[in-house]
C-alpha cells in the first residue's frame, strides 16, 4: 500500500488573519513566516493525531488486493476521518484502467479510519505492481469552522510557541498544552 496527496487542503484550519490576532501582530512583516508556521503546525499536528483536518483527497495504490479484501469483501482505509471513496480502478494486463462501479461496494462515512465493503470479492488486477487505485475524501469538512476548535487551538498555540522559539536547539517535544488539547483527537496505533 503506498498513499499519495491528490488534492492538497483548499485552506488551513486557521487564518492568516487569525493567527495575526492570536499573536496579537498587527504588522505584516512576518505574515508569510506565520502561514508558513500555520501550514507546519497542521501537518505536524494531523502526524500526532494520526487524523486530517481539512477535506483532502488521497489515493491508495495497491499491487493486490489484501486479504481482508479477498476474504472478508472489506478494505480497510487507514485514514481519518473518512469521507467517501470517490473512485476505485484496477488495472488490466493491457494498462488499461477499469473503474469499479459504485454499486459494487458500499464506502459510508466514518470519524474513524474507512472502510469499504465490496457485494463481492473485488476483481484481480491483471498487472503485478500497481494494480489497483482507491481515491478517496477525508478530513473534517471543507471549511474551518468544521474543525474542532480544540484541534484550532492548538494550531494557533503551537504557531505562537514555534514564533516565540525560533532559532531554539531545545526540546523537539510538542509544548505540553499542544499535546493536551490535540490529545482526546489522537488515534492511536495497535501494531
Amino acid at each position: 500500500m503506498r498513499p499519495m496527496l491528490i488534492g492538497a487542503p483548499a485552506i488551513e484550519p486557521v487564518s492568516l488573519a487569525d493567527a495575526k490576532s492570536w499573536l496579537r501582530e498587527d504588522g505584516v512583516e512576518e505574515d508569510q513566516l506565520i502561514q508558513t508556521l500555520i501550514v507546519a503546525a497542521r501537518m505536524t499536528l494531523e502526524a500526532y493525531t494520526r487524523r486530517f483536518f481539512v477535506t483532502q483527497s488521497w489515493r491508495l495504490i495497491f499491487d493486490c488486493w489484501p486479504s481482508s479484501a479477498i476474504c472478508n469483501a472489506t478494505l480497510y482505509i487507514p485514514f481519518a476521518p473518512f469521507q467517501s471513496a470517490t473512485a476505485i480502478r484496477i488495472f488490466d494486463s493491457n494498462d488499461a484502467a477499469q473503474t469499479l462501479a459504485a454499486a459494487a461496494y458500499r464506502a459510508p462515512s466514518s470519524s474513524e479510519g474507512g472502510r469499504i465493503s465490496f457485494k463481492s470479492a473485488p476483481p484481480a488486477p491483471g498487472r503485478a505492481t500497481d494494480g489497483i487505485e482507491i481515491d478517496f475524501a477525508v478530513g473534517y469538512g471543507a471549511l474551518a469552522s468544521e474543525i474542532p476548535q480544540p484541534l484550532r487551538h492548538a494550531i494557533l498555540t503551537l504557531v505562537a510557541h514555534w514564533r516565540e522559539h525560533r532559532g531554539d536547539n531545545g526540546d523537539d517535544a510538542l509544548p505540553n498544552a499542544v499535546a493536551q488539547l490535540a490529545a482526546p483527537f489522537r488515534r492511536e496505533r495497535l501494531l
